[in-house]
């Protein structure tokens, strides 16, 4: 397993706790927000790499650069659970 695969999960967790703390609720989309978040950090890792980030870095990982993707994947989460279908009880 690569370490930035590894890192980008940690990053990823931790800016889902840090929306959690800030938010208050989830409404049960924390698995899809940690996995965005995730995935996000994971790729911002990768994009950090090219654009040449080098303000924060642990190693070759681009912290800064997986610390704003992880955002983006955490917004594009709530904007899609906003934007589609509510669940609603019937009665």
């Amino acid at each position: 397993m690569s370490p930035a695969i590894l890192l980008a999960f940690l990053v990823g967790v931790f800016h889902t706790a840090l929306y959690v703390l800030l938010r208050g609720s989830t409404d049960g989309r924390l698995p899809l927000l940690a996995a965005g978040a995730c995935l996000g950090a994971w790729a911002g890792d990768a994009l950090g790499g090219r654009l040449g980030l080098e303000t924060l870095r642990i190693g070759d990982f681009s912290l800064l650069g997986a610390s704003i993707l992880a955002w983006v994947g955490i917004l594009v989460v709530t904007v899609i659970s906003v934007l589609g279908p509510s669940r609603t009880k019937p009665g």
